[in-house]
């Protein structure tokens, strides 16, 4: 059963594109089509406005908080080819750095796993991805993978740092092996894999399935089991998952979670890898979990905008 515990009134003029919340889940940023990013506090229900903050020439299109060990670091990245890195020092948010980088919108921003440095992907309509690295002294280091993707990039995820498998075969006295990996999605209809060798981005693979736009993916958290997960959604209505059970051979086989009546605009799991997110142009948001025989079922779905919940039972959808 799923709940809707809070609302907040953000008070944007226009359109919210992105909402996340940070580390420990007190704090929420929010991004519109009115050029803005909001900070706000959300500890017991509340919401105070922290931050309003105000850089961007365009639409924001998403936010991404970096780990807490690095500071509050909050990215940004928007319509106006932009990406901006906020951080809070001594109470005060600031624009820490500006990247310009990119020739036209840039439509996503992911920060890498904590264990690999303060590392940020950029996803952007100009094809290209950008890898953006501070290393502590000194300015932030640029990355650019070239035509990733034909007509543009629309996003960017992650892999988490350990190894594949290496929870079950790796001595605990070893220290532990990171692979710098993340998924990308573009226009092209692909999903694409990447993999830094010897300092540089390669593509891992290219996988296909989608039969228009790939509008989100999202690298499923790990702890060091065999199995990769990848989720994906696009234009074409379809969220696919995508297994890898073999690091070596690098085979990602796709199973079609559902197919809905509507583009799909966003995919994104919970911190346990069991329960994946679906929000599309049918303006709710569902729940999916993985059965014990491997089939995936809606648990619930949340009606946005009317704070309505819906279970679902025998495949039947019921309102709350």
């Amino acid at each position: 059963m799923v709940s809707v515990i809070n609302t907040v009134d953000t008070s944007h003029e226009d359109m919210i594109h992105d909402a996340q919340m940070d580390y420990y889940g007190t704090r929420l940023a929010t991004c519109s089509s009115d050029r803005s990013v909001k900070i706000f506090d959300v500890k017991n229900g509340g919401q105070i406005l922290i931050a309003d903050l105000r850089g961007h020439e365009g639409p924001v299109w998403q936010v991404a908080w970096a780990h807490p060990m690095y500071g509050n670091i909050l990215a940004s990245c928007s319509y106006d080819r932009k990406v901006i890195i906020w951080k809070e020092e001594n109470g005060t948010w600031e624009k820490t750095y500006e990247y310009t980088g990119h020739d036209s919108s840039v439509n996503s921003v992911c920060w890498a796993p904590h264990d690999l440095g303060l590392v940020l992907a950029c996803g952007s309509s100009d094809g290209a991805i950008s890898i953006l690295t501070y290393t502590g002294d000194g300015p932030w280091e640029v990355k650019k993978i070239s035509n990733a993707h034909t007509i543009g990039c629309n996003a960017v995820s992650w892999a988490p740092s350990v190894v594949p498998g290496s929870l079950v075969d790796q001595p605990s006295s070893q220290k532990p092996n990171y692979i710098k990996r993340f998924v990308s999605g573009g226009c092209d209809n692909l999903v694409k894999i990447w993999r830094e060798e010897d300092g540089q981005w390669k593509e891992d693979q290219k996988l296909e399935a989608h039969s228009d736009w790939v509008r989100d993916v999202a690298w499923a958290p790990s702890i060091g089991l065999p199995t990769s997960t990848i989720a994906s959604c696009s234009q074409d209505g379809r969220v696919y998952i995508w297994t890898s059970d073999d690091a070596a051979t690098n085979c990602w086989n796709p199973k079609l979670l559902h197919k809905f009546n509507d583009v799909v605009w966003h995919v994104s799991w919970s911190i346990t890898a069991n329960i994946l997110a679906v929000s599309g142009g049918d303006n709710k948001v569902t729940l999916w979990k993985e059965s014990v025989d491997g089939q995936w079922a809606c648990i619930s779905d949340v009606n946005k905008g009317q704070g309505a919940v819906s279970t679902v039972t025998d495949g039947q959808l019921n309102e709350q």
